[in-house]
């Protein structure tokens, strides 16, 4: 049932002249953009359950009993980045996207993040198509999209209206996209539709719908090319902010982000019979819209289910972690390391500065099993990874501001990736850092490096101002803006799953392999890993990670079944038992690292322990080392 007495706070964006009478003889209602399911608590607070609150009021309620039923257009990225999706891998999303009544969606850049073969995985669930009619993957076949998306789709309307949709993408979110196929192939967007569009109209379109995912002004130079009777509305995804213009007769419309905006659009055709007004609406999901009943047990449900995906093992560790804030805010920190040169290794850049403030964990973690939540409660922030060209005195500037207030705790302190560098406390601030080398080579405050960072510190936060992106008035320029960027978390998740030999994640496709492998082979020059203990294909393996009897990989490892169609991870039906052989090896890595974890001296955290005091057998082991990245110089 829709919920009754939604307010009344509609905000006409557009309005044809004269205004029509008549009913109109269409009915759209587009969104772009969504990630979380639960509200926020600043206005337009959004979540699911106001959202499709607001949809069923603008589909069932008596003032729209005798017109078109409502048309829903998506314009991309849902399946990431959140919390939830580090966790889901995006699959939490497919019944929310399912449940607002979607009828077409176009392929968004963060619908890639975890693979193509993921992306398919979650698209086929869906009851609607996805577009994506310029990026071709010649691997699939002649002339097939990414991730066999449709290129064009024919709605039709409840009045018997054909629609004519086609999906289109720009080039530069493909350019961020690490684990994309080979070969793939980009054809301009205007002239993709040029191509298609004629076929739509021969099939009877009506009116032409173009659902994109690309900045305004890729939309904007879409309609000024299509625009005059080609393309009737753009709807646009991608940008995180409500925005409409009319360009050569072309409405351009996109409409918020985050389930905290929605756009009603009313078409009419024109007398002239020659093109459609339109008037759009824009409502907000304010937190006076009453909560869809049947939308929050949905949310309570994947609430639930994500609990209990926190508690699953996602990888191992034979060292210990030192998370604490009095490490990773003072010096240099082994997981601090290791996070840094993940975030490199991943971008391919010169460099790496992560705010200590990022490490959220403050404890060691001991050696032994690294859990989902575990990851999600270190790295909580949902601001993505960004990559951007700084020259070195930026660099300089921003280990100055790092280390400017020690030995205060505070997160802006630097953890680093191959930036070697030695400081003086005994100086005043911003003039504490002596001398900085990138790799093997002395900083050069004149040259560009690609610098590897979070989008806080792009917007100049905790001092950062030297990183301060052009788009928020600084010099930085982005090479990998917050809207195309991956959670820390999420690509922990996945640097993990790569690591696994036994459940391996059944839609972990070879370009996923081909990414992380590269990755792997970077990272282990700098850090020790250690293999598993046993054949992947032996009985042995340890007795608290059961891993059922199923498919094989073409490595020979175990494949997961497609339990309740996510990953399968390890057996959960009992709790984790140990025996006493177990128990006596654990208790003597446990010593091992209180030892090292001494509050007399500084905890040396980055000494893995031996194989002959613990073991594993489902996965790599981990073992992040110190190097010597921070040096401090005149210590009293």
């Amino acid at each position: 049932m829709a919920p009754k007495n939604i307010p009344a706070d509609e905000q006409t964006v557009f309005a044809p002249s004269p205004a029509s009478p008549a009913p109109p003889d269409l009915r759209f209602l587009h969104y772009n953009d969504v990630y979380h399911v639960e509200a926020g608590s600043a206005e337009p607070v959004g979540g699911v359950g106001r959202f499709q609150a607001l949809v069923n009021y603008y589909r069932e309620d008596e003032k729209f009993k005798d017109q078109p039923k409502l048309v829903t257009f998506f314009s991309g990225d849902a399946f990431n980045p959140s919390l939830e999706s580090s966790v889901t891998k995006g699959s939490h999303m497919v019944p929310v996207l399912n449940g607002i009544g979607t009828d077409v969606a176009c392929v968004g850049n963060h619908d890639l993040d975890f693979g193509v073969k993921q992306y398919m995985h979650l698209s086929e669930q869906c009851k609607f198509p996805w577009l994506l009619a310029n990026v071709i993957d010649p691997a699939l076949g002649n002339d097939v999209p990414l991730g066999n998306a449709k290129k064009t789709v024919m709605l039709t309307s409840s009045n018997g209206i054909k629609i004519g949709v086609i999906g289109l993408a720009e080039r530069e979110w493909l350019d961020t996209i690490n684990s994309l196929p080979p070969n793939i192939i980009y054809k301009s967007a205007s002239a993709t539709a040029k191509e298609l569009i004629p076929n739509l109209k021969q099939q009877g379109a009506q009116i032409i719908v173009a659902v994109s995912h690309q900045r305004e002004p890729n939309d904007n130079k879409l309609a000024e090319k299509t625009g005059g009777g080609l393309i009737d509305i753009i709807l646009g995804g991608h940008d995180h902010y409500y925005a409409h213009s009319v360009i050569n007769g072309t409405h351009v419309l996109r409409s918020g982000t985050d389930f905290k905006q929605l756009s009603h659009i009313e078409a009419w055709k024109k007398s002239s019979g020659q093109g459609w007004d339109f008037k759009i609406t824009r409502r907000d999901v304010v937190s006076s819209i009453p909560q869809d009943q049947e939308a929050m047990k949905l949310v309570e449900g994947l609430t639930k289910k994500l609990n209990e995906k926190l508690d699953k093992p996602i990888g191992y560790t034979a060292a210990p972690l030192d998370a604490r804030f009095t490490t990773v805010r003072t010096k240099e920190s082994n997981l601090g390391n290791f996070v840094c040169d993940l975030m490199r290794f991943y971008y391919e850049g010169d460099c790496c500065i992560m705010a200590a403030g990022t490490i959220r964990g403050d404890q060691i973690y001991p050696p032994g099993v690294l859990r989902v939540r575990d990851i999600v409660n270190c790295f909580p922030f949902e601001d993505p990874v960004v990559v951007m060209l700084v020259t070195g005195k930026q660099i300089r500037e921003a280990l100055e501001n790092g280390v400017s207030n020690y030995p205060a705790l505070e997160g802006r302190f630097p953890q680093v990736s191959n930036i070697f560098f030695e400081v003086d406390y005994s100086q005043p601030p911003m003039k504490r850092v002596s001398s900085v080398q990138i790799g093997e080579d002395p900083l050069d405050e004149e040259k560009e490096y690609k610098l590897v960072t979070r989008g806080y510190m792009g917007r100049g936060k905790d001092g950062y101002t030297s990183l301060l992106i052009e788009e928020e008035g600084g010099t930085a320029k982005e090479i990998v803006s917050e809207e195309n960027g991956v959670l820390i978390s999420t690509i922990l998740r996945q640097y993990f799953m790569s690591l696994k030999v036994l459940g391996k994640w059944k839609n972990w496709a070879p370009d996923m392999t081909d990414k992380f492998s590269k990755v792997q082979l970077s990272l282990q020059r700098k850090h020790t890993f250690h293999d598993p203990a046993a054949s992947p294909t032996s009985p042995t393996t340890r007795s608290n990670i059961a891993i059922p009897p199923s498919q094989k990989h073409h490595d020979g490892a175990q494949e997961d079944p497609d339990t309740d169609d996510e990953d399968y991870e390890y057996d959960d039906s009992e709790l984790i038992r140990f025996n006493e052989h177990e128990l006596a090896l654990l208790r003597r890595a446990m010593r091992k690292w209180w030892r090292l974890a001494g509050l007399k001296s500084p905890p040396k955290c980055a000494d893995e322990v031996g194989k002959e005091e613990l073991r594993v057998d489902w996965t790599r082991a981990i073992a992040p080392r110190i190097e010597g990245r921070i040096k401090e110089i005149n210590k009293s």
